[in-house]
């Protein structure tokens, strides 16, 4: 009965270092690849994180996909920087993760912060990227990701009366998700 218990005890025990694994060498190439390593505590999010299930929370327009049963990223990383996402989609890719994106969340389908089939992956929340330039004499504007396109209205009409966007009438949708079709599905 002892070698039984001892085998089954054995596997458990890789099992559960096996599963931790993915995430601790993620963590660790991150750490590797960003400029400067002391920042990823504050661009990276995990369950050891008192604020991981807030983050994770924070734009999720369905609550269906937030229960405790729905699977959740190993990590939430929030960059500052292209080059953060650059090194995170690196480090997805060299230790087999997927990646999600999240722009606004304004995703009803729980694409960007969810998985339908029981893969580990990664969200990158791009919440901080969110700088809006309007150049009015050239009549454009560099938006970054993360901004809403409520922020674009607002730095368009600071900047003229002549010029809009025509992007709706949700001022909370993430210019990510608006231009590249993202967020919208048959749950919409």
């Amino acid at each position: 009965m002892f070698p039984f218990l001892l085998l089954i005890l054995l596997s458990l025990s890789w099992r559960i270092s096996a599963s931790a694994q993915p995430a601790e060498e993620f963590l660790r190439c991150l750490s590797l690849r960003f400029h400067n390593s002391s920042s990823i505590a504050k661009l990276v999010y995990t369950y050891h994180n008192s604020s991981y299930s807030s983050v994770l929370k924070s734009s999720a327009q369905n609550f269906r996909f937030t229960t405790p049963s729905t699977p959740t990223p190993l990590a939430i990383v929030t960059p500052f920087h292209a080059s953060h996402i650059q090194a995170t989609v690196y480090c997805c890719r060299k230790h087999g993760l997927q990646v999600r994106t999240r722009s606004g969340g304004h995703d009803f389908e729980g694409l960007s912060y969810t998985t339908a089939y029981k893969v580990p992956f990664v969200v990158i929340d791009l919440v901080n990227l969110r700088s809006v330039q309007v150049n009015v004499e050239k009549a454009t504007a560099w938006v970054e990701s993360g901004a809403t396109v409520g922020e674009l209205y607002y730095e368009i009409a600071r900047k003229t009366r002549t010029l809009a966007f025509p992007a709706g009438i949700g001022h909370t949708v993430g210019i990510g998700g608006q231009l590249s079709g993202g967020g919208y599905g048959v749950l919409f």
